[in-house]
């Protein structure tokens, strides 16, 4: 059997402990990939930007074809109870889902009035900036939005991500700079990415490839708030190669630094603590005010 942090599921009406069979055999979702999902945060009493993930999983679900059936009110309402059934200062990953349930025309197509949501709470840490992680050239690129759903968040996406994870990982990394179709760096195979030179920080332009994460536009947001030039442009391999800093922004983990690109040892820098400083303190002070 496999092992599970706590976790807490409410799905038709009732809350569910552990990891509960939502799906079967026959269910859509299972055997053509039909569901999206997003990820939010609760920690320290706070869920920064919560409202803009349960916006996101319903823009999502209409993507891909399914019907969104619950408000970003909703989901953000029951989230707030949810972490009720966790220990106080429990870390948690907030992940509302939707998914076809019923084959639609043709088979391929998921019928969007069989669409069923679910939203999950579980306990993750928060990964902490010590750590840091390495990087290398992923071995895979990422689609476009003509091959593949790329304006979702889409559970189809993430087995391309899990195979340059495991060449990176295979090859002695933690993780990978993916590039785009025209060799452009788009994001890691987790996250978003900035780098850092000369006291300006760049980041990919969001170009369809990758999706605009709610932590990216938040930092970015506080890093130029502060009087941080931030530039949104095409990045190649060797500029990072090259770059003073490296770090990046995800939900899970929020503001992590990069500690070596391939054979290059780097420290957490200025900017990227400064990044991850901002972010804290909107999360605790301006995004517990709202």
């Amino acid at each position: 059997m496999a092992w599970y942090s706590q976790t807490w599921t409410w799905f038709d009406g009732a809350w569910h402990e552990g990891n509960p069979g939502l799906v079967g055999p026959r269910s859509h979702a299972l055997w053509q990939a039909s569901s999206v999902f997003d990820g939010g945060r609760y920690f320290d009493g706070v869920a920064p930007d919560i409202e803009l993930h349960a916006a996101r999983v319903n823009r999502s679900a209409v993507a891909l074809g399914l019907q969104a059936t619950v408000t970003p009110e909703f989901i953000v309402e029951k989230m707030y109870e949810g972490v009720k059934k966790f220990a106080p200062g429990t870390a948690i990953y907030v992940k509302p889902m939707y998914w076809g349930e019923a084959d639609g025309p043709s088979t391929i197509m998921p019928d969007p009035d069989s669409t069923q949501f679910a939203l999950c709470l579980f306990e993750a840490a928060m990964p902490q900036p010590s750590s840091g992680f390495s990087v290398t050239k992923g071995l895979y690129r990422r689609p476009t939005y003509e091959t593949a759903p790329t304006d979702s968040k889409a559970g189809c996406l993430y087995p391309n991500n899990a195979r340059i994870l495991k060449a990176a990982k295979d090859a002695g990394f933690d993780n990978a700079l993916v590039l785009d179709m025209l060799g452009h760096v788009a994001e890691t195979g987790t996250s978003n990415i900035f780098l850092a030179k000369d006291g300006v920080v760049k980041t990919p332009v969001p170009n369809g490839t990758f999706l605009n994460g709610i932590t990216r536009q938040r930092v970015i947001k506080l890093l130029r708030g502060s009087g941080v030039p931030v530039e949104e442009c095409s990045l190649r391999y060797e500029e990072f190669e090259t770059a003073d800093e490296i770090f990046i922004s995800g939900n899970y983990s929020k503001c992590m630094p990069v500690t070596r690109i391939d054979n290059r040892t780097l420290q957490p820098g200025p900017l990227f603590r400064k990044a991850r400083e901002l972010y804290m303190d909107f999360a605790h002070t301006k995004a517990k005010a709202a």
